[in-house]
């Protein structure tokens, strides 16, 4: 444990490094140029105490209280803008501290001079904390995720602890260095008000940013052009007695003696040296077989069997089932069983038919297991999708890999297996375009209340919003903002007929710019399996700053989520 809350701590240090991080220092370098000694100490308490206090405890708040955690963010952003107005407006903030000094008179010691800094400080650093996303490495996804999921333990809020130290203390440096810099340099003196009005509106600006979801784009845009970091912070926190801690955390046991996971360092290792990752899990929960009669591992023995978890909308899935379907019908006779286990991400993924209409239309005729009460993927203690499970003949795992990408490294592999359970293997690599972007691009946006993205898209008109999606209602438009050449968006239509225009900077789409699904401006619904990821927008300028408007012209349309590509 010592070990984890050490890589936790130097993990939080470079963050100040973090392209993710670099918006918000304007915002800090500003709330320094008033206040006094003391600011930076609140501006740091304030942000690494809300940012701590809400990652671990927001998803028991809403449980506990039906509240919508947007209303927080916008408190934040508001609380921002406001301060870099006063910042603006030197008046206003006299007014301000006037009438918190009246308020705080009854109490003694508060309104002390000395503390007007320190408690200004904090009320900006207590903002900060709620807007900023940190890039999250393996230490810092274990602690969302155990939030997320209500196993919050002691274990993890020392991490967390941790975690936030290192980050306070490179962000007291920079504060306390700026605002020494700004109030002590006799070359800026003459100039603070002017200083102060410069550094208002940065506020005033960076709010906005964060309101309309820019600042994503922005850190998009900064770990383009740094990509190192997030590489450097990945090999920090991957070794393997920090990845066996995060497993501690996240409740799961050490193997027993006895299990092949250890057997392997005893057993005859072959000679492709693909290590051995433990026996595979039995199929359990599985509602229907598809493509196939039911199936098992232990009936598999003898053949390598690749498992892929994927879901019929998942634009990252689809990208990979080229290569899918055609390691299949290249080595299927050669020995390889290839099972797609769908483990649906929406309720409607569950319909049998759906998955069926997916199947057809991306030529899968390999078997596919709906596990849709999530029961093999829990066996698997998968987290992704897509993830990929590469197992032998004796019924080992051998390999995975998660999320798009490593083609040829997957096909060497399957063919490495084949070849050591007797089967006659050629070296060649099937030829497909990886449709895998290779820039970051705008990231996947829910439209669901349960997992939007505050500021990810306006809407306007009238609509029913749930959980899962949104349903139009009256003269309901969405407009949305993106950074990307393709748009998919998962659809459920009342009827085919439903009618959804679509339009690209203001301008309905034409032959130049819109999708595979799209035809005079409007989105052609599939007749046999309407409830699918319809392409919209696949611009001939390739990838770009875009703004898309959906005016959906029928009641009861339901939209869930966009992916980019």
């Amino acid at each position: 444990m010592l070990i984890l809350l050490l890589f936790a701590f130097i993990s939080g240090l470079v963050t100040i490094l973090a392209p993710c991080i670099w918006p918000l220092l304007p915002i800090i370098l500003s709330s320094t140029t008033t206040g006094g000694k003391s600011k930076p100490l609140g501006i740091t308490l304030g942000i690494i105490t809300s940012f701590a206090f809400f990652t671990l405890t927001i998803s028991y708040i809403v449980k506990i209280i039906p509240l919508d955690p947007d209303i927080l963010r916008l408190f934040a952003v508001l609380i921002i803008g406001f301060l870099g107005v006063t910042l603006v407006v030197p008046k206003l903030t006299q007014i301000v501290e006037g009438l918190v000094s009246r308020f705080s008179g009854k109490f003694a010691g508060l309104t002390q001079t000395k503390d007007q800094g320190f408690r200004g400080g904090m009320i900006t650093g207590l903002a900060l904390g709620i807007v900023w996303s940190p890039c999250a490495g393996p230490i810092l996804a274990t602690i969302a995720t155990l939030a997320a999921t209500q196993s919050v333990n002691l274990g993890i809020v020392l991490v967390t602890v941790f975690y936030v130290i290192g980050v306070g203390i490179p962000l007291f440096a920079f504060a306390t260095t700026g605002s020494r810099f700004f109030t002590r340099s006799k070359l800026f003196s003459p100039y603070t008000l002017a200083i102060q009005k410069v550094f208002g509106v940065i506020m005033v600006l960076t709010s906005v940013a964060i309101y309309t979801n820019y600042d994503k784009v922005i850190q998009v845009r900064l770990l383009d052009a740094f990509p190192s970091y997030s590489n450097f912070i990945f090999d920090l926190e991957s070794n393997e007695t920090v990845k066996e801690q995060l497993n501690i955390l996240k409740g799961k046991k050490e193997m027993p003696k006895e299990s092949p996971m250890n057997k392997n360092i005893i057993m005859v290792t072959p000679s492709n040296t693909l290590p051995n990752l433990g026996a595979a899990p039995e199929f359990v929960g599985i509602a229907k077989w598809l493509n196939s009669d039911p199936l098992t591992m232990k009936g598999l023995k003898g053949k390598v069997v690749l498992i892929d978890f994927w879901t019929y909308t998942c634009i990252n899935c689809i990208r990979t089932l080229p290569y899918v379907t055609s390691w299949y019908e290249k080595y299927k006779d050669q020995g390889l069983v290839v099972v797609g286990v769908h483990t649906p991400e929406f309720e409607f993924e569950k319909k049998t038919e759906n998955v069926l209409g997916a199947i057809k239309q991306y030529k899968i005729n390999y078997p596919v297991a709906q596990d849709n009460d999530y029961r093999t993927w829990r066996a698997y203690d998968n987290h992704y999708w897509p993830a990929k499970y590469l197992i032998d003949a004796e019924g080992i795992i051998r390999y995975t890999h998660f999320g798009e990408g490593k083609y040829e490294e997957t096909e060497k592999n399957i063919q490495s297996l084949l070849k050591e359970a007797g089967s006659q293997v050629k070296n060649n690599i099937v030829e497909t375009e990886d449709q895998s972007p290779g820039i970051r691009l705008t990231p996947e946006r829910y439209l669901g209340t349960g997992r939007r993205a505050f500021g990810a898209f306006s809407l306007f008109g009238d609509w029913e919003e749930e959980q899962e999606y949104i349903q139009s209602v009256n003269n309901s438009v969405l407009e949305m903002d993106f950074y990307a050449k393709k748009v998919h968006l998962v659809i459920t239509p009342k009827t085919a007929a439903d009618k959804i225009k679509v339009l690209l900077d203001g301008k309905a789409v034409d032959e130049a710019n819109e999708g595979s699904d799209v035809q005079n401006g409007y989105v052609q619904f599939k007749s046999e399996s309407p409830n699918d990821l319809y392409d919209l927008i696949d611009s001939d300028k390739g990838s770009g700053n875009y703004k898309i408007r959906l005016e959906l012209e029928s009641e009861g349309t339901k939209i869930f989520a966009f992916t980019f590509g």
